[in-house]
């Protein structure tokens, strides 16, 4: 069906066409009729792959295809047990890839699903928020700076400062402004319908009620949808580094395996045996399952993240936020609680106390502590009158329990109006709605004009120090208004900074007639020659978890600081209350910080733990200089001026209940905007890398193992102590299970009393590999003196040598697993059963290897023979050399000092 030129038509006809009231919307009922009609408002996504072909990719290596030719081969020879035994292990290393990759493929996509978009829409003539999702066309949005477009849109009401960003459909690189005018001519270019917003720009100043005309891929988003492939997804740094040292791992393995074909020639081995034994070598050694494992782990860990209250919607997150060393965090909702409830007032000279907390309007006004009648007090009443003039919450009663709808501020105003009687609904029947110039963080003041009994008025509030600047009158003790005075000015100041210091914020309200000789409303035209009203002092109180947080930040050797746009002596108040603020501090202002160069703040950043009056310009400017001090930033952000400082830190964490354009620019997302929560995450953070090099530091100490058998055994001319098929059995019951289950090892509970890893630190460090290397040298000795054992002093055989061996290569990898826990902590110190997933492992790893070992089926294909009491036991003295070793090594903090130089 065609869609009509919705610019062409004029707003009123656009309504009825849509069966859109201007005022109510839709229904309920009507909305999810439509819903049933045009689908969810969502784009389709590109399909996943499917399991088949995730199967089937784990044969894309070239190793693995050379263990299939090398099956082949020996199928042609009539090898056939030989031939079966390395296609049912090459499957099965395959079902345990496809199973990595696909919880991993089942995680990411569930992970996606987390952050569900929302909207403010009217219907049945209330404001709610909703998901995006359940959108349909005919209901009314409300759209502000900061939020996403959630559909396209015909304007039917804006401010004049309206203005979206249409970069992403028109590639326009400066936003354009938008009006509810109907546009005459029918062909106006896309880029050009002024009335039009569309689905996936933002709104960046300004207001605006729009109709939806269209959703889901019906938009012109959706049609772009349709005709774009899926764009590829980069790398991440973690995962560059990984394949980085995956090639070199396979060089040097690839080396030493021809080197050990090449001796095994030369000492008169079979040329098909010794080819089995390098490819089976080289497919033992080299970690093909790393990508995988790595991917589950960092999949659960961002699961166990989301427990935490943050959503990681940047994969390379994880990795940065183990290297922060300076948390920039907002102070109200993030250090606070962010339930503003007003305590103080001033007006006509005099200071009120206001009782009561939360949102329920249980209170009253006090003066030196006795309960006043407010009704006696009519400047009183004038100052609150105008808070709910000048505002654009509501207080919804939903069963008892009071929420506030739009902003905290404007929320803890309309609670503390009710207390002297004054309802937002009751002041609104006689003063009806004209015009708004909304805040905006330049100007930090908001004005309402609205038509009543006396004429037209406009009712402003905002920051007392430009409220004040543009008052030239006062409201007098008997309600008349005269001139102001540098006395009234003085006074004024004087009882702003006593609410201030005490931690309040502080907001100034203020009148002006609206007279014919104004024509246009705007900032310059009206908010000039305003009569003062009052000051309205509120508290958000710090959360009580924030300063353990910010405690265990201290001991991590992370640095807090504190960037608000608050008043200096607020900001400094809550920043002593929790811990940020203490003798010698100190805080710089906005203007201040201003007047000061990159050089000179780069010098002096370090000793700045508060921001106070902060725009969001200032916060780019603190980044820098944090940054070329050597540190990691993560920067908290809520608001669409925030996206530049988000973008540019190393950690963007944008709040949960703030813009779509925040989030979309951040690394992180905090659901509950909890300063304890991006703590949290750091340690999640740091504990997922620390797991991550657990079990590489396992996968690869175990693979040196291996292969130093094999080439020792041909450099000393020994027989070959392990055959190929031992080679690939062990390389699947150890590089498999353990490794996964050291990726969900515990974190150390002294993880954050460590100072940040810099983070340009490798992987594996050359102090590391020296350790893998001692740790896979002493695996690969006990391997074959348990050989050399059975064979030359028991004069077992070489097939129950060959036994011998492969038990204990098998079983020194299981013991050498619990090893990797810690390099400096003793296991009995952390605790045997605290990794649970690990024992379990273990156990099931060491039942197969006595399935293969002594059930008769197997022996055939393992060329397997029983092992005596006296062969276990010689088996389990060498497979827990390692694990001894490393006790003894660990008691006598031998690794740890050595480390440490």
């Amino acid at each position: 069906m065609n869609q009509p030129l919705w610019h062409n038509i004029d707003a009123a006809e656009a309504l009825e066409r849509l069966g859109s009231d201007p005022a109510k919307g839709i229904s309920g009922q009507e909305a999810l009729r439509r819903l049933e009609q045009y689908g969810q408002n969502v784009l389709k996504e590109k399909k996943g792959r499917c399991a088949f072909f995730i199967f089937c990719g784990q044969f894309n290596d070239f190793i693995i295809w050379v263990l299939i030719a090398a099956s082949i081969i020996s199928g042609i020879l009539k090898e056939w047990v030989d031939a079966l035994a390395i296609i049912v292990i090459v499957m099965l290393n395959a079902v345990l890839g496809f199973i990595q990759e696909f919880r991993a493929e089942k995680t990411l996509k569930a992970l996606k699903k987390l952050a569900i978009p929302v909207s403010k829409v009217v219907r049945d003539g209330l404001l709610d928020i909703l998901p995006s999702s359940r959108l349909v066309p005919g209901d009314l949005i409300e759209i502000e700076a900061g939020d996403s477009v959630p559909a396209d849109a015909r304007i039917i009401y804006s401010t004049p400062n309206f203005m979206a960003q249409e970069a992403a459909l028109t590639g326009e690189s400066t936003p354009v402004a938008k009006t509810s005018y109907t546009l005459k001519e029918k062909d106006t270019v896309f880029a050009d319908r002024a009335n039009i917003i569309y689905m996936g720009t933002s709104a960046v100043s300004g207001k605006a009620r729009a109709v939806i005309v269209a959703t889901g891929m019906n938009t012109e988003l959706g049609r772009i949808a349709e005709m774009v492939q899926e764009a590829s997804i980069s790398q991440t740094p973690l995962q560059r580094k990984l394949e980085k040292f995956g090639q070199w791992v396979v060089y040097m393995c690839l080396a030493v395996v021809t080197l050990v074909f090449i001796l095994g020639i030369l000492r008169g081995g079979e040329i098909l045996e010794m080819f089995l034994t390098a490819v089976s070598l080289a497919v033992a050694a080299i970690p093909e399952g790393l990508p995988a494992v790595v991917t589950i782990s960092l999949a659960l860990g961002v699961q166990r993240m989301v427990r935490h209250h943050a959503l990681i919607r940047k994969l390379h997150a994880v990795e940065t936020l183990g290297c922060t060393t300076v948390i920039c965090s907002d102070k109200t909702g993030t250090l606070t609680k962010n339930e503003m409830t007003v305590q103080r007032a001033w007006a006509g000279g005099r200071t009120y106390d206001v009782t009561g907390t939360g949102y329920a309007s249980e209170g009253g006004f006090e003066i030196e502590g006795n309960r006043i009648d407010t009704g006696k007090h009519p400047l009183l009443m004038k100052a609150f009158t105008i808070s709910v003039l000048c505002n654009s919450a509501q207080i919804r009663d939903e069963a008892g329990k009071y929420r506030i709808v739009g902003d905290p501020t404007e929320g803890a105003l309309l609670v503390a109006a009710a207390k002297v009687g004054i309802t937002k609904e009751d002041l609104e029947e006689t003063n009806t709605f004209i015009e708004e110039i909304p805040f905006d963080s330049e100007r930090k003041m908001m004005t309402v004009i609205r038509q009543g009994d006396s004429g037209k008025a406009a009712y402003v509030k905002g920051a007392p120090e430009v409220v004040l600047n543009r008052c030239s009158h006062i409201i007098e003790e008997g309600g008349g208004v005269r001139e102001m005075a540098p006395s009234d000015t003085g006074q004024i100041i004087r009882a702003n900074d006593s609410f201030a210091s005490k931690a309040m914020r502080v907001l100034a309200v203020a009148y002006r007639p609206v007279g014919e000789e104004i024509n246009r409303y705007d900032s310059d035209a009206v908010e000039n020659g305003l009569v003062f009203a009052g000051l309205i002092a509120m508290i958000d109180p710090p959360r009580e978890e924030v300063v353990d947080a910010i405690n265990k930040c201290f001991r991590a050797g992370i640095k807090s600081i504190m960037v608000t746009g608050d008043h200096k002596n607020t900001a400094v108040a809550v920043a002593r209350q929790i811990g940020i603020f203490g003798e010698g501090s100190i805080v710089l202002g906005g203007d201040e910080l201003q007047d000061k160069t990159d050089e000179q703040l780069a010098k002096e950043v370090e000793g700045i733990p508060v921001y106070a009056r902060i725009s969001a310009e200032h916060k780019l400017k603190i980044i820098r200089a944090l940054k070329s001090r050597g540190h990691i930033v993560a920067m908290t952000g809520d608001g669409v001026n925030d996206a530049p400082a988000l973008a540019e830190a190393d950690i963007g964490v944008a709040m949960g209940a703030g813009t779509d354009v925040a989030k979309e620019a951040s690394d992180m997302v905090v659901t509950d905007n909890n300063f304890a929560s991006i703590v949290a995450a750091v340690e999640e953070g740091r504990g997922i890398y620390e797991n991550i090099k657990k079990f590489i530091h396992y996968l690869l100490s175990c693979n040196v193992g291996e292969v130093l058998v094999m080439f020792f055994s041909s450099f000393f001319w020994l027989p070959l102590p392990l055959l190929p098929i031992h080679l690939l059995w062990v390389n699947l019951i150890t590089d498999g299970l353990p490794a996964l289950a050291l990726g969900t090892d515990p974190y150390s509970p002294k993880i954050m009393q460590l100072p940040p890893r810099h983070a340009n630190e490798a992987i594996v460090t050359r102090k590391s590999a020296y350790i893998m290397l001692c740790q896979g040298g002493a695996i690969a000795l006990c391997t074959i003196l348990a050989f050399v054992f059975v064979l030359f002093i028991e004069k077992g055989g070489l097939p129950r040598a060959r036994t011998a061996a492969f038990v204990v290569l098998c079983c020194s990898q299981l013991f050498h697993s619990f090893n990797c826990r810690s390099q400096s902590l003793s296991l009995f110190k952390i605790g045997i059963l605290t990794n649970k997933r690990l024992v379990l492992a273990a156990f099931v790893s060491l039942l197969l290897q006595v399935a293969v070992v002594h059930l008769p089926y197997f022996q055939v294909v393992f060329k397997t023979q029983d092992l005596s009491p006296l062969d276990w036991l010689v088996a389990a003295v060498f497979s827990s050399f390692t694990l001894w070793a490393m006790e003894i090594a660990k008691s006598r903090k031998i690794i740890a000092s050595w480390m440490q130089q």
